[in-house]
């Protein structure tokens, strides 16, 4: 089965405000260029340096997600150009990313990156964490953020009822954000989880975007 008719079966296996993120990482352009002519327009990555030249060469209407654990001093290099951060995990990373975006005349939409696996290795604000970044207003202040919503990765486990467990109170988490701090911005809609072997789950519990790789390319 080839890409496009792997895309095609996972559209027709989600619901309509479901989309899929193409986990690039680590893959070369020509394999992006087959998701892309098949109507694959979303993106991501993990490493500042594999995207700066895939965003070079490849079509400039790709939406390029960074995926991964931002480092401070390359914010600057993906900024002019990256479509959404799913990964702000601190508040200095907020920060920068907020200053290099008004540097560049932009507004730069980023998703909240929430810990909500059992494992220590995982980045991520704490629930509260994020709960008192909101309430303090600092992240409301940062006018160069467009603040799209929640993203998390559950543990890595064959224990379905402890990942559903985890995507169940990212939901949950995200609806009270919702109600709270973002219930006249539209803008705040996205919940990010699920990746290619737990998305069923993830889509059952609300996710809006799921970040798909081995299950579209195969194995790296």
């Amino acid at each position: 089965m080839d890409i496009a008719e792997k895309l095609e079966r996972l559209k027709s296996e989600l619901p309509e405000n479901v989309r899929i993120l193409a986990v690039s990482k680590f893959h070369p352009e020509s394999v992006i260029m087959e998701a892309y002519r098949a109507g694959q327009r979303i993106f991501g990555e993990n490493r500042v340096q594999e995207l700066l030249p895939k965003y070079e060469h490849l079509p400039k209407d790709i939406e390029w997600h960074f995926i991964g654990h931002l480092q401070v001093n390359k914010v600057k290099y993906i900024a002019p150009f990256i479509h959404a951060i799913q990964s702000i995990d601190s508040l200095k990373i907020a920060e920068t990313v907020n200053k290099e975006a008004n540097k560049c005349n932009r507004k730069i939409r980023v998703f909240l990156q929430i810990h909500i696996a059992q494992e220590e290795q995982k980045f991520g604000f704490s629930y509260d964490e994020a709960a008192d970044l909101l309430k303090s207003g600092v992240l409301g202040s940062m006018t160069n953020l467009d603040i799209a919503g929640l993203m998390g990765m559950a543990t890595l486990t064959d224990n379905s009822t402890q990942i559903r467990n985890e995507f169940h109170r990212l939901r949950c988490f995200f609806q009270q954000l919702k109600n709270d701090y973002f219930a006249d911005n539209d803008s705040f809609c996205e919940l990010s989880c699920g990746m290619s072997d737990d998305y069923p789950i993830a889509v059952n519990e609300g996710s809006t975007m799921i970040r798909i790789g081995s299950k579209l390319f195969g194995p790296r």
